[in-house]
């Protein structure tokens, strides 16, 4: 069985002026399994501007305690269809970057109903997997993921 091994996980979106911030921690919370302690995710908020002076919250969560780590990628796999597995597999060289890092893009609508969606639109909940591989090149980083999803 192969198993992806990560030094961390961050899941990120966007908070609109027009958006209830506790709805779109509801929707983020889809990909955090229950059993993950509270103390092992890192909040980050920040608050900025859009282009037309909008307020904006950028919402970062971090998980890096490699028991949580663990627990995570088995949750996320567990949340993909075989459709949305097929096409991280076709779309994988672009989704996965020079240091080895794996970024997937979610429906945010579909996660505040506990779903999850794989989504290349705007409004979205990004999860960036900073994956161990040895070589530490995209290369062995795509070849780890590839396994991973096959399986």
């Amino acid at each position: 069985m192969a198993k992806l091994q990560a030094h961390h996980i961050r899941v990120s979106t966007f908070a609109h002026a027009t958006e209830d911030p506790e709805k779109v921690l509801e929707a983020m919370g889809t990909f955090f399994p229950e059993d993950i302690p509270s103390e092992d995710i890192e909040f980050e908020v920040v608050e900025t501007e859009g282009y037309f002076g909008n307020p904006i919250k950028v919402i970062n969560a971090e998980v890096k305690r490699s028991r949580s780590v663990k627990k995570m990628l088995e949750h996320i796999k567990g949340l993909l269809s075989e459709e949305d597995k097929e096409y991280l597999l076709e779309n994988l060289e672009e989704k996965v970057d020079e240091t080895g890092t794996f970024f997937i893009r979610f429906s945010k609508q579909k996660a505040y109903l506990g779903e999850a969606e794989v989504s290349e639109g705007e409004d979205v909940i990004q999860v960036k997997i900073k994956v161990k591989a040895f070589p530490m090149k995209k290369e062995s980083v795509v070849k780890a993921i590839r396994e991973w999803l096959s399986e």
